[in-house]
């Protein structure tokens, strides 16, 4: 990525930070996003990276200098920032590179009202910006006038806000008598998880909730919950909840330290809402790198999966335009539409711990009866750029491959929409087969694709 050539990934803009992503990118792509935008008032918060303060006062001052009144929340996770835009009717924006390590950071935009960019949105961003730091092509300035000059100030009350409207989602029930174990990932989670588990009642215990800018995501959080599931277990813990920087996904830990991932809590859930009428139409969206184990338990159960490409954006337009009210991704991401604008962790986690109460059944239990998942192997290749069309270019690979796969195996090879990466995924009646047939196609891609050292 160069500051002439951004492009808008599955969820914002991403890099290297002060390198890649710079304070000078950061300032003119928040001048683009107020002149696109068009919102008077925005909303600003980040994780906890070392770079996020830097990137954020050249974000909010290049908003501000478009006329935008910039209230700063601080560490707040992404769907609380999404959550007050909504509240307020204002735009938004976090700086956050999610589960990415603390090198990198990200910027991601919500439009008035906390919704996600329309591809539309982000290309006419794109645009603008290209105007403002291509150097190959013609500057043009935005319109600036003396008196047109916005505002930054702190916002004191965010967290509390949010806090609030979590606790507020379970109504009158309460968590009391659960022992749950937070792994916060030392990010964006920390101000607000334990609060949350403890308003309502639970026996919390707290992990990784303070960060030093280099940890987050270090070894712990939803993308590595191995120290999460020892504590579970070793503090005989109900459960365990991991997040990732900007929380807004979630990996559970059962009692006896088994991993739920979201395909899994998914079942859980639409099976759950279904049964109390709260699924509407039946339906439940997911993205196509969910497991063939959930299409079919859901087909068993009367639920109809939609599916859609990979990106909580993605769910989230399919959500909207049918009306549905329960979606998601195998990584974590969960949207109760009803409820948020975005994933929530946190939020799922606390429905998590909800139905695990109401249900007087272990997490483990629920798991197994939710799903059986199909082996699965996923493998990633690093590229030089992302190959927008791999799946057309390996056509006759992936076609040979489902052959010998047959009708209870699956391929999707894609590139990654955060990462210079292609993402071979199979599936397959047994392990053995789908780590071979990934390893071949992944072979194939390294040979055609791979990086190349420079010379």
């Amino acid at each position: 990525m160069t500051e002439g050539h951004l492009r808008f990934g599955t969820d914002g803009v991403r890099g290297p930070a002060n390198t890649e992503l710079t304070p000078e990118l950061a300032l003119a792509l928040g001048r683009a996003a107020a002149a696109v935008l068009d919102c008077p008032r925005w909303v600003v918060g980040r994780d906890t990276r070392l770079s996020g303060p830097m990137l954020e006062a050249a974000l909010a001052a290049g908003l501000a200098s478009q006329g935008a009144q910039v209230e700063m929340v601080g560490i707040l996770p992404t769907p609380g920032v999404a959550q007050l835009a909504d509240r307020d009717d204002a735009a938004a924006a976090v700086i956050s590179a999610s589960h990415n390590p603390w090198t990198d950071n990200g910027i991601k935009f919500f439009s008035r009202g906390g919704r996600k960019l329309t591809d539309d949105t982000e290309a006419r961003i794109e645009a603008v910006l290209g105007g403002l730091t291509d150097p190959r092509t013609p500057k043009r300035t935005l319109p600036r006038t003396e008196g047109n000059v916005g505002s930054i100030e702190p916002r004191s009350d965010a967290v509390d806000r949010y806090v609030d409207h979590l606790v507020s989602t379970l109504g009158e029930r309460d968590l009391a008598g659960l022992h749950v174990v937070l792994d916060c990932a030392h990010g964006a989670a920390g101000p607000v998880a334990g609060r949350v588990f403890e308003h309502l009642g639970a026996r919390t215990e707290v992990m990784n909730a303070e960060s030093d800018g280099r940890d987050i995501n270090a070894g712990c959080g939803s993308t590595d919950p191995s120290g999460l599931a020892r504590a579970v277990v070793a503090g005989r813990a109900d459960l365990g909840l991991a997040f990732d920087g900007d929380a807004d996904r979630l990996i559970a830990v059962a009692h006896d330290g088994s991993l739920v991932d979201g395909d899994h809590l998914m079942a859980m859930f639409a099976r759950d809402m279904d049964l109390r009428g709260e699924l509407v139409d039946h339906t439940l969206v997911v993205t196509v790198m969910s497991n063939l184990g959930l299409r079919l338990a859901c087909e068993e159960a009367g639920i109809r999966v939609l599916t859609t490409p990979v990106g909580d954006r993605h769910v989230l337009d399919a959500l909207d335009s049918g009306g549905y009210v329960l979606g998601g991704e195998q990584s974590g991401h969960i949207i109760f539409a009803d409820r948020a604008r975005t994933g929530d962790g946190i939020l799922a986690g606390l429905l998590v711990a909800d139905l695990v109460k109401r249900s007087r059944v272990t997490l483990a239990e629920l798991a197994r009866r939710s799903m059986t998942a199909s082996p699965q192997v996923l493998v990633n290749v690093e590229v030089d750029h992302r190959h927008p069309r791999i799946a057309e270019e390996l056509a006759e690979e992936i076609t040979a491959a489902e052959g010998r796969l047959g009708p209870r195996g699956r391929v999707l090879v894609r590139p990654s929409g955060t990462e210079p990466l292609i993402r071979v995924m199979v599936e397959a009646p047994t392990s053995q087969l789908a780590g071979e047939v990934a390893d071949g196609l992944a072979g194939t891609v390294e040979r055609r694709f791979g990086r190349r050292p420079p010379d």
